[in-house]
């Protein structure tokens, strides 16, 4: 392990690390994914003609507070350390948003919306903080390795809670339970796992940043430092330029990932005709071959280099959305689908994985949490425009969900082609120099960053 972990990092915290993609994948896989989606539409709001576009509307308000909130908080934990403090936070939050989930009924439209939007937005801060562990634990050329470990052990964790989920509801469904009676328990199921699988992470992995002040300030003053930094990087985009093009790059082949995650269950019931049971064991084999294609990509991408593997899951999921969208008029519909569906799945997990190890590699290391935030606000920003239109798209077509999915293609296609214009070792290069910089200006100055206090 020696070739792979930062100096003086034990692999107990790589393993520590890697549980938190475990404890929360749980989450986007029952809630996001599978079992809450399609109970929502169908159940809560009463599969009305604009059911689809309250879920994605919903989905859309979480990912904006996160794309408002994101940088901010990114600049604020690099500033005091804190990313595990706040990662703490919003692992509470999550968990305890996902289990206030279990009151969602017919009768109580706002309620579930306004958990959703909670708890979706305490997952995406926390996504957004543990991904700025990774450069701090791995070496630069096994980011995507290491990567690659801990979206494949998301996976597993996603399975996990999908498993015992499946269980359940078949079970309930042997006693003659009907949805609004055991999906409810699913969700105290979900919450219940992400809160004890995390653990570990709190326990084991280390805060390895340096506070960049150690004056006592009000609470206000912290976060005026903190919109100055954000305002700062802004400002000096243009020496980032291969990282701006990656996350322009990134907004649109996110939010082709984002709608497939949010609707594939939606997809499946209402285009193929899937009930309960199949939807759940779709989604489980496909979380199986996201495993396999996050942690097989990962020793891909160290070998042939982060665009090329990027750029050759993108291709895959223009196979897969077109392979889909033939899928309910072919006389062999079902077996295409599920095709599609593993195919995706592998793509999936090998794109999200190799993004995060590229922006490891394209930020300074003494911004990752505040460059992380800027990530994270490129993937919410296309988790609102992918699923939204969708759900436009299907509200305006009366129901049509082949449609919305040639648009949700569409996104993948310009995402490849965007691509092309990014250069990693350019990239990494104006990384070292912002960090060399930081450096010579904290030496002469300590208090430079607390200028704006």
């Amino acid at each position: 392990m020696k070739d792979v972990l930062q100096p003086g990092v034990r692999p107990r915290e790589l393993w520590a690390w890697a549980m938190y993609d475990f404890a929360n994948s749980g989450f986007t896989t029952v809630v996001i994914t599978a079992l809450f989606n399609a109970y929502f539409v169908a159940v809560v709001a009463g599969n009305t003609p604009w059911a689809t576009f309250a879920w994605t509307a919903s989905l859309s308000v979480s990912y904006l507070l996160i794309l408002l909130s994101g940088p901010l908080i990114g600049a604020y934990a690099d500033r005091h350390a804190a990313k595990k403090k706040l990662l703490a936070i919003s692992t509470v939050g999550c968990a305890l948003s996902t289990a206030l989930l279990c009151f969602a009924q017919p009768e109580l439209l706002w309620y579930a919306v306004a958990c959703v939007i909670a708890a979706n937005f305490f997952f995406g801060s926390g996504e957004n903080l543990i991904a700025a562990f990774l450069p701090e634990l791995a070496r630069p050329r096994a980011l995507g390795r290491v990567s690659g470990w801990g979206w494949s052990l998301g996976y597993l964790g996603g399975l996990l809670t999908l498993g015992l989920c499946l269980t359940y509801v078949t079970w309930a469904e042997a006693q003659g339970h009907v949805a609004s009676e055991f999906v409810p328990v699913t969700m105290l199921i979900t919450a219940g796992i992400f809160a004890l699988a995390s653990l570990p992470t709190f326990l084991l992995l280390q805060e390895r940043a340096v506070p960049r002040t150690t004056d006592p300030v009000p609470c206000a003053a912290p976060l005026a430092a903190a919109w100055h930094e954000v305002g700062n990087t802004l400002r000096q985009a243009r020496r980032f330029g291969d990282l701006a093009r990656f996350l322009l790059c990134s907004l649109f082949y996110q939010a082709g990932i984002q709608t497939v995650i949010t609707l594939a269950a939606v997809y499946a019931g209402q285009a193929m005709g899937f009930g309960t049971r199949e939807t759940l064991l779709l989604v489980f084999a496909v979380n199986i071959t996201a495993a396999i294609g996050a942690f097989g990509l990962g020793y891909v991408q160290d070998r042939i280099g982060h665009v090329r593997a990027i750029a050759l899951t993108l291709v895959g999921w223009i196979f897969a959305v077109l392979i889909a969208w033939a899928a309910p008029i072919a006389a062999a519909g079902e077996t295409l689908f599920w095709i599609a569906a593993s195919l995706a799945g592998l793509c999936m997990g090998a794109t999200q994985s190799a993004g995060r190890a590229l922006v490891g590699l394209l930020a300074p290391s003494s911004r990752l949490a505040e460059f992380y935030g800027f990530w994270g606000l490129s993937v919410k920003l296309s988790s609102i425009a992918g699923p939204l239109s969708y759900g436009i798209v299907t509200w305006a077509s009366d129901g049509d969900h082949r449609s919305a999915l040639l648009l949700t293609g569409g996104y993948f296609v310009i995402g490849l082609f965007l691509l092309s214009s990014v250069q990693v070792a350019r990239g990494r290069r104006a990384a070292l120099r912002a960090d060399r910089l930081d450096k010579v200006a904290s030496v002469a100055s300590p208090r430079f960053i607390s200028a704006a206090n």
